[in-house]
């Protein structure tokens, strides 16, 4: 078993009443979770995926894809439920949120490579494959502020690919760089699942996903509403035959 997924589910407090008075904003600001809305970006989701497989989470903007990835990685507490992972995970989420830009490319990737749970001794072993494949060597000790935002893009995602993780999470990360260097992205991607490691992706690309997974999840409104073969529930998306009516807001 390589993720358990059981129960889970996320609430956030929307506080927004629309725009009125100074006073009114701070009565909102000091007294927002007795007034506050819920909203439950998940609702009691479980699954399983096993060592090895391949796994797309399938749904529309808003339907909880991305949320659901972040309990997965530990970026955020569940409000109900449960989402372990087994082994070393790298997480394609949000690309190069944790660089500093004052630090150097190379001061940059010690840090986010060490944080991801490599050792430093590894880093270092790996260290000039890590940025060949970033294609960033002229500027790897120039600081991260010099750098374009494809360039970060490509220097986060060498760094994540190459943690050598037991599972790999992926959200619509692979629209980095140019044509060349997305190729190369997924030509390693295919090499991590050849090595039977566990992939777990979130796109809109459904032939991205046909060509990586063999099974889907279809979220909506925070909900498990289908899980199956990829080709089914990626046609299944595709049609719009998956409707579930509107959550309560309570």
């Amino acid at each position: 078993m390589s993720i358990r997924v059981e129960g889970l589910s996320k609430r956030y407090w929307l506080h927004g009443h629309g725009p009125g008075t100074f006073q009114q904003a701070l009565g909102q600001t000091f007294g927002a979770l007795s007034r506050g809305r819920p909203f439950w970006a998940l609702r009691d989701v479980s699954f399983r995926v096993e060592a090895a497989e391949a796994v797309a989470i399938i749904g529309a903007n808003g339907a909880g894809k991305s949320t659901l990835l972040r309990m997965i990685c530990g970026l955020g507490r569940p409000t109900e439920g449960v989402a372990r992972v087994d082994g070393r995970v790298a997480a394609l989420l949000e690309l190069g949120a944790g660089f500093h830009p004052q630090l150097s490319g190379r001061e940059n990737l010690y840090v986010s490579a060490i944080v991801s749970g490599m050792r430093r001794v590894e880093v270092d072993a790996r260290f000039a494959e890590i940025v060949a494949f970033a294609g960033v060597e002229q500027f790897i000790d120039e600081p991260l502020r010099t750098y374009s935002s494809g360039m970060k893009l490509r220097l986060a995602f060498a760094v994540a690919i190459h943690v050598d993780p037991a599972v790999l999470i992926i959200d619509e990360a692979l629209a980095v760089g140019d044509a060349e260097f997305q190729e190369r992205c997924l030509e390693r991607i295919e090499e991590f699942h050849r090595r039977r490691r566990t992939l777990l992706v979130v796109s809109h690309d459904m032939d991205l996903v046909r060509r990586f997974c063999g099974r889907g999840l279809l979220l909506q409104h925070g909900r498990v509403i289908a899980d199956g073969p990829v080709d089914t529930i990626a046609s299944q998306y595709q049609a719009g035959d998956a409707e579930l009516p509107d959550q309560p807001a309570g």
